[in-house]
């Protein structure tokens, strides 16, 4: 398993930015674990799709990073409930 990559803090939520530290290490942890679990699920994915995605060394780096772009881009949408801040103020982007 490789180490999580730095989650860039213009990637976060407005919400998260401007709130206290303690809730932005909450966030990145929690965002932290939704790229481990979107990582498993593609690895899952690409296990089944078999030859389709080929044998070579490029194809079993696509789990990681499918992962890591899913990250980049505001995750899943489950870091914001993991980390307990429940839903955005109206008028505000989740991610």
């Amino acid at each position: 398993m490789s180490p999580v990559p730095a989650i860039d803090q213009a990637a976060l939520p407005a919400d998260v930015r401007s709130a206290a530290p303690q809730t932005r290490a909450r966030y990145q942890a929690a965002l932290s674990f939704e790229r481990q679990l979107t990582t498993v699920l593609a690895k899952q994915l690409s296990s089944t799709a078999g030859e389709a995605l080929g044998s070579g060394a490029y194809a079993q780096l696509l789990p990681e990073a499918l992962a890591d772009a899913v990250t980049a881009a505001g995750g899943l949408g489950l870091a914001r409930g993991l980390a307990g801040l429940g839903a955005p103020a109206s008028g505000e982007e989740a991610a």
